[in-house]
């Protein structure tokens, strides 16, 4: 059990999470779970291997079995899918004993960087934006891009969570959209539910649960299904994904093309149809070292930047020193604040730097609105995946969406 457990500061933000029932993210947690990382940061993991993020778009003939190249690309974008995950919600607890809770991004705050894929010319560069486009609730918007082959990534993630029996359910609100121009493909991503187990002891993990989907627009379909101890495999971060033809296919999953089935922090196999005779490795998280993201030094950066603006409390975390945390985030969120009561003042709004939010129910259908339909997934502001049967009719439609020029006319923060 950790050294914090029987602390009373943990105790009381325990009883406070029992008992509170707004949105948990606006909690202040001890100063002991907080990360040095902003949450502007985590969108890096979508593309920290660039091999997987980028290699389907080099797809474009059959394998030596047959297997048509439409179909090897939505597998190399489930492989990558699945390769986002152990950073996005294993890392923290190999570096640091446990799961954290990320730094939680202001208003406009901002996070630059880029992959200069120096190893593979062929790659080129791939740059990423991520930007805090709201604060209640916190939303943060993201665009991975690779100029040279024409991918492109866009989405953003919302948190919801509520507590029970002690364990923290989160929902997540968004998605993400993956471009191949070269091919004239694209992927809807939805994203799953998770919840965080180990509040009890201080020792915080997450596990993810439910279904998540990826969507082509050639119609092939994955339909991926998450769970923990006890259920498809009786271990952790278990996963089983089904490959169909199309949506109409998935609704017997003796339809399906491949099946995929183990751990995503670990080991997953691969096998034709329902049956697992023949399965093959399909990705070994445990083997495939990351590409470090090059962000500038912190003395060249915009004070929006996330490294720059929580320098201070990252230091004081990094340190350990609990008073010197609260001094400097009370300074840094106090500020912020003040700025909003002033704009409040004004009857002004911050105006978003690289991201708008589009309201799609007064918009022509596009990419987003077809896949989704395809899928027969809601374009609602509701949890990430939700079914038409499900959704909510009277909730709105606004999604936001990276505006390129924005970004190309930037004069105060490049690379």
């Amino acid at each position: 059990m950790s050294q914090y457990a029987s602390s009373s500061t943990w105790t009381s933000f325990l009883k406070s999470i029992a008992s509170f029932n707004g949105d948990l993210s606006s909690l202040t947690a001890p100063p002991f779970i907080l990360s040095p990382v902003s949450l502007t940061e985590y969108s890096e993991y979508w593309a920290e291997h660039p091999d997987l993020f980028l290699g389907p778009t080099f797809i474009n003939e059959p394998d030596n079995e047959g297997t048509p190249p439409e179909l090897l690309r939505l597998l190399g974008v489930v492989k990558w899918f699945i390769s986002t995950l152990k950073s996005q919600y294993c890392s923290r607890n190999e570096s640091m004993g446990s799961e954290k809770k990320p730094l939680n991004p202001f208003l406009g705050e901002v996070f630059v960087g880029k992959w200069n894929n120096s190893s593979n010319p062929e790659f080129g560069e791939t740059v990423l934006l991520s930007e805090q486009v709201s604060h209640h609730p916190p939303i943060t918007a993201y665009t991975i891009f690779n100029d040279k082959n024409q991918v492109s990534l866009e989405g953003y993630n919302q948190i919801k969570a509520s507590i029970s029996k002690m364990s923290l359910s989160v929902k997540q609100f968004g998605h993400a959209i993956l471009k191949f121009g070269k091919l004239d493909e694209q992927y809807l991503i939805t994203l799953p539910p998770l919840h965080i187990e180990g509040l009890l002891a201080a020792s915080p993990f997450v596990e993810l649960e439910g279904k998540a989907y990826i969507q082509a627009s050639n119609g092939l379909y994955c339909a991926m299904e998450f769970s923990g101890r006890g259920y498809f495999s009786g271990k952790k971060n278990s996963f089983k994904a089904r490959i169909f033809k199309d949506f109409k296919d998935s609704e017997d999953k003796h339809n399906a093309l491949y099946t995929i089935s183990g751990q995503w922090s670990k080991i997953s196999h691969i096998s034709a149809g329902k049956s697992k005779s023949g399965e093959k490795v399909f990705y070994d998280a445990s083997k495939t070292s990351v590409e470090t993201l090059t962000v500038k030094s912190i003395d060249e950066q915009h004070p929006l930047e996330s490294r720059k603006a929580w320098r201070h409390v990252a230091e004081a975390t990094k340190l350990g020193n609990f008073d010197l945390i609260h001094q400097e985030k009370t300074k840094l969120e106090e500020a912020q604040r003040e700025l909003r009561r002033e704009e409040e003042s004004k009857g002004i709004d911050w105006e978003r730097r690289w991201f708008k939010d589009i309201d799609y129910s007064n918009k022509e259908p596009d990419v987003f609105v077809k896949l989704a339909e395809m899928a027969n997934l809601s374009t609602k502001n509701l949890p990430s995946g939700t079914l038409i049967p499900e959704e909510k009719k009277d909730a709105p439609a606004v999604h936001w969406r990276f505006i390129r020029e924005n970004w190309d006319k930037e004069e105060e923060i490049k690379l």
